[in-house]
């Protein structure tokens, strides 16, 4: 199956905040019609926890969806650190039309600002200790909550992080089975650069050997799988600079400062994306 075109932020965002109003008020919110139709009202979101704040194009768009007319008042940017019991923002709108609007715009705010938050610890995690010139980057992956990539990837880089490809269309991944099927790690190097297609193209290695082939053939960008911390240094000093060196899986905050310091570029953690926590945020009308 193919598609059109190639998703934006901007039109990922329309399509989320469309489908969580949707599935949320349906045909009608009942509830939100005991209060008057003309009622206006102010209320203000605060942070129960600490937390890194990330959604506000989400939160904003909810709420204006609902009434063009409302006024969201930030407090805090996308990117800040507040510290619980912080006021994160205050609106003024219709009563019905933020009562309805509440749930799905605290679920982005809450669920993204929770990628942000998760993203900077691991950030901060490795911060210092790479002996890498080029220093070493966090990044995602594309295990994202179906229909929240660019959401989710757009929180990673709001918590410091990066983005490895955003989707199929975005690079290149030769993995085991793509090399079998091809022969060799350097026919399916060769393969790869013969599609022309403008994108990065990395190769997946599980072995020293094999990182060997793989540079020989003109690899830039490679991705080393199950290897020992030991093996990490050697697969650093084997490269010597000539292509990204990336680790991958059961990366947690307890290994991933070992393997910064191993002099790797780039540690890709998909529980980034994952195994999300969302942050405790209130919204209370106040008048």
């Amino acid at each position: 199956m193919n598609f059109e075109h190639n998703e934006s932020l901007e039109l990922a965002l329309q399509r989320n905040v469309r489908d969580a109003l949707m599935e949320d008020i349906g045909r009608g919110d009942w509830t939100a019609q005991l209060v008057p139709a003309d009622r206006r009202v102010q209320a203000h979101v605060i942070a129960k926890e600490a937390a890194v704040v990330c959604g506000r194009q989400w939160f904003d768009r909810c709420v204006e969806t609902l009434d063009p007319a409302a006024r969201v008042s930030w407090l805090a940017s996308d990117g800040d650190a507040v510290e619980a019991g912080s006021e994160v923002c205050r609106i003024e709108a219709n009563a019905r039309a933020l009562l309805s609007a509440e749930r799905p715009a605290l679920n982005f705010l809450q669920m993204l600002s929770g990628v942000a938050t998760v993203t900077r610890s691991y950030v901060d995690a490795i911060a210092g200790v790479s002996p890498n010139p080029r220093g070493c980057r966090v990044l995602d992956t594309r295990k994202t909550l179906p229909g929240l990539r660019q959401a989710q990837k757009y929180a990673v880089r709001i918590g410091g992080g990066h983005n490895h490809r955003m989707a199929l269309w975005d690079g290149i991944l030769i993995k085991e089975n793509h090399i079998a099927a091809a022969g060799s790690i350097r026919a399916a190097l060769e393969a790869a650069r013969g599609l022309d297609a403008g994108i990065d193209i990395q190769i997946e290695v599980e072995t020293l050997d094999e990182l060997a082939q793989a540079l020989d053939g003109g690899a830039g960008n490679v991705l080393i799988d199950d290897f020992t911390l030991e093996q990490m240094k050697q697969a650093v000093a084997l490269n010597n600079g000539r292509a990204l060196l990336e680790v991958s899986g059961g990366v947690d905050l307890q290994k991933v400062r070992e393997i910064a310091a191993t002099g790797i570029d780039r540690i890709s953690i998909g529980k980034l994306t994952k195994d999300v926590r969302a942050v405790d945020l209130s919204m209370r009308v106040l008048a």
